[in-house]
Parts: C-alpha cells; sequence; structure tokens
C-alpha cells in the first residue's frame, strides 16, 4: 500500500508551467493583435503555447498602425530535459514575456490642418520639379 501512494506522490505533486505575453503602449487603448489574432486592448495579456517569432500589429485612431516581429526565448527550465524535472516538481513555473511599443502620432494631429495641407502641396510642387527636370 505504501508503495502504491509513493508511485502516486509524483502524479499528485506535479508542477504547473504558465507562459503570457503582456503587450503595452505608449498611449494605451492600442488594439493588438499577435499572429492575426487580436488579444485586446493594450495594456493587454494573453496566454502562449510556443515560443518563437511573433507578427505584432497595434492600432489606435490618431496614431500610425505599427507592424513589427518579436521573439521569446525559453528560459532553462522549458529546455527538453529540464522542461522533463520541472512538470514533475511541486513548483509553478511563470513566464512572462512583456513587449513595450510607443505609437507614432499621424503627421496631421500633431500639426493643424492648414499647416499639413500647405506642406503636402509644398512637397507635391518639389516632386512636380524633379520629374519635369527628368524629361
Amino acid at each position: 500500500m505504501k508503495g502504491i501512494a509513493l508511485l502516486l506522490i509524483p502524479i499528485v505533486l506535479t508542477g504547473c508551467i504558465q507562459r503570457r505575453i503582456v503587450v503595452t503602449s505608449d498611449p494605451p487603448g492600442a488594439i493588438v493583435w499577435l499572429n492575426d489574432t487580436e488579444i485586446g486592448r493594450t495594456p493587454a495579456e494573453t496566454a502562449f503555447t510556443y515560443y518563437g517569432r511573433y507578427d505584432v500589429r497595434l492600432e489606435l485612431p490618431g496614431y500610425q498602425s505599427l507592424h513589427t516581429s518579436r521573439r521569446t526565448r525559453a528560459p532553462f527550465h522549458e529546455y527538453p530535459g529540464p522542461d522533463l524535472v520541472a512538470t514533475v516538481i511541486p513548483h509553478r513555473f511563470s513566464t512572462v514575456i512583456e513587449w513595450h511599443f510607443e505609437l507614432e502620432p499621424f503627421p496631421e494631429s500633431v500639426v493643424d490642418a492648414a499647416e499639413f495641407e500647405r506642406g503636402v502641396i509644398d512637397r507635391a510642387r518639389a516632386l512636380r520639379a524633379q520629374t519635369e527636370e527628368g524629361k
């Protein structure tokens, strides 16, 4: 009977591994997508299963959309071999990956509308002059 109890102890007292990605932005409130799956508005948090590269997209009205990729790296207790021990010992392993992004406002939201329009017209005239010189 004691032998069976000793065999059941590792099964009952198994460890737990939690993996989370936390995405924040300045300003907060941006919609976040990881690998084309919406996870919410910043600050956003989600569980993940695999380490590797993630495509990240943030969108917020009045700010330029941000498209980038970030990589997650496994801690030592998640490497093949140590991960078997980590899941058996009665300890909760928690991995939190934190990413912060600075969103850039649209140029027209930084300057007044008339100044922005003048800038666009000036750039268009300069481009026209460059193309006419090339003919």
